[in-house]
This record gives C-alpha cells, structure tokens and sequence, in this order.
C-alpha cells in the first residue's frame, strides 16, 4: 500500500481505475505467495512427523482386539501377553495404520507341548482385496522345532508362503522379529538376520504391497486343522492354557493421514526409502542364503506340484 501511495503522488494523471488494476494485481501476487509459504511448511510439518517411534506402552499404541480376559499386560504397559484355551484365542492391534517403515517386536513363544496352536504378528490392510505381511509360528509337539511361516498378501493373492526352522529355541528366550517395508522390498528379520525378501516388481506385472496402509496385529489362536503336520497333530488342552508374551516393541513408520504421498516421499524421517535399503547389504546377504540353505524346509517357488508347473511370475525374478 505504501508503494501504490506513492506512484501515485508522483503520477496525478493516475485515474482510480489503473490504480485499482495495480493494487488488485499486487495483492494477487502476495496472496500466491502466501499460499506458496503456506503449502511449503504444510509438507513440510507433514513430511518431518511421517515418521513416529512408538512409546513402548502396549496400552497406549495397541487396543485389545480379541478376548480381553485372554489379554494381559503388565504394569506401565511394558509387556503383554496372549493366551489360547478350549474357551478362547486373543489378540490385540494397533490404533494407528501405516504405510511403510520398520516394525520390531520381541516375542517369546508357546513353551513345551504347543502343537495345533498358531501365534501370528502380522501388518493388515483389512480391505476386501487385502495387503498383509505374515509371521506365522507353527506350534509342535514337545522336543521338536517351532516351524516359522511367512506369507505376503498382495491386492488379495497369497499362497506365497515359505518355512524355515528357527535355530534357536524361540520358548526360552525373547528374540526380535522385524519388517522392513519400503516401495522397493519387504525383508522379514530374526534377530536382524534376513530370512526372506519380497521384491517390488509391480513394472513386471507382480502385485506388492503398496498403496493400502496396515495395522500391526497379534494373535494366538486354534490352528490344528492345518498348522502341525498338515493337521495331524491335535492341540492338547490338557498341556494348555498357552502362552505367548511381547515386549520391547519399535514402530518406526509412517503413520496414515490419507494421503500416501507423504509416505513415499524420501526425507530424514521416512529413512527407510533411502537409496541404501533398495537392497540387502553384502553382509545381509551372507545371512540370507546361509538360511535358504540351512533352515528352509519350504518355498512356494520350488513346488511345482501345488502351481502344476506354473510358478508365481516373481519367482524367476531377481530377489535383490
């Protein structure tokens, strides 16, 4: 306003009219460019909070979402635990949903006799044509290993599931289970060793994981019918009730505000789209193929039977 002042006292022969343009078209131009200020710390306030770390209490990030008097949790949320019996299985899940990022639990499964029971910790979409993520722990007979299952959904298409022995005893101990997600592969982790990759190949026609946001979930539930030796191994109840504890949990993701852009964005808090995690390290590498070829006792792309010799199109794809 100043500077329309004084034009126009250094021009009289300004009419109101031209005075009116000029002024019309200067506060034009400083709204565009409020509003440019304005988008600019909107990104940049949604960009720099995409990533959250969790607060380690289960009653503050997690409600209960199957069977509360099956549900425990100790005092300052610090651990939780799930328990299967004739009466009833349970779980829990996230209050938030998230779209990429790294999720780390710490779990310690069913001890001694836990054949037929099944402890899922798991990522979910819950829509119709869903995205999922799966650890799936097949209980067994006593003296026998836990089978770990993983399986990805895909737009709605599973039967992607592969197997592996833990080299541990995962009952005696907790140890720390994690998916790294990002545009370019999932990779599920025992203790930070990679024992399974699933590589975006979207370009080639393959469905992945990413568009949906998913909750984080747990569950420990009957799976008798299927889950040791093909169902031929019954749960015992009278070995039960079973337990299953967690703690120690990291959600370091991006949590969903509708707008996935923020989520694949690559900036200082979405780490996780960095160039580095594109792939495995060499390092991870090692560890990869020392599980393939020591602990795997089963992958989808080698059983030509179940696909009658028309494997899944990732399966002769590159893994990293």
């Amino acid at each position: 306003m100043q500077y329309l002042y004084i034009a126009y006292q250094a021009f009289p022969c300004f009419t109101t009219f031209p005075l009116l343009v000029i002024f019309a078209n200067t506060m034009s131009t400083i709204f565009k460019f409020v509003v440019f200020i304005g988008l600019l710390i909107t990104n940049t306030f949604q960009v720099s909070f995409s990533s959250v770390i969790s607060t380690g209490d289960f009653n503050k990030d997690f409600s209960v979402a199957w069977s509360p008097s099956h549900v425990y949790t100790t005092a300052g949320g610090r651990t939780r635990s799930l328990k299967l019996d004739q009466e009833s299985g349970s779980g829990f899940a996230s209050n938030q949903m998230f779209l990429f990022g790294q999720i780390d639990m710490q779990i310690k499964l069913v001890p001694g006799h836990s054949a037929g029971t099944v402890l899922a910790f798991y990522l979910s979409s819950d829509q119709p044509k869903r995205d999922e993520i799966d650890f799936e722990f097949l209980g067994n007979v006593s003296g026998q290993p836990y089978i770990l299952q993983t399986n990805v959904y895909a737009d709605g298409n599973d039967d992607r599931e592969e197997r592996i022995y833990l080299w541990f005893d995962p009952t005696k101990n907790f140890h720390t289970y994690s998916v790294l997600w990002n545009l370019h592969q999932i990779v599920f982790m025992v203790d930070w060793i990679p024992i399974r990759l699933y590589r975006n190949h979207a370009d080639k026609g393959v469905a992945y994981p990413r568009w949906q946001p998913m909750s984080i979930k747990a569950s420990l539930w009957n799976g008798d019918s299927w889950a040791t030796r093909g169902g031929k191994d019954k749960i015992d109840w009278s070995k039960g009730p079973f337990i299953a504890s967690f703690r120690n949990y990291k959600i370091d993701a991006c949590p969903w505000n509708g707008n996935p852009r923020f989520c694949r964005a690559e900036s200082s808090t979405n780490w996780w789209n960095k160039e580095r995690y594109t792939t495995l390290t060499s390092t991870q590498r090692r560890w990869f193929k020392w599980v393939r070829l020591h602990h795997m006792i089963y992958d989808y792309c080698q059983d030509n039977k179940r696909f009658q010799n028309n494997l899944p199109k990732e399966c002769s794809l590159p893994k990293y």
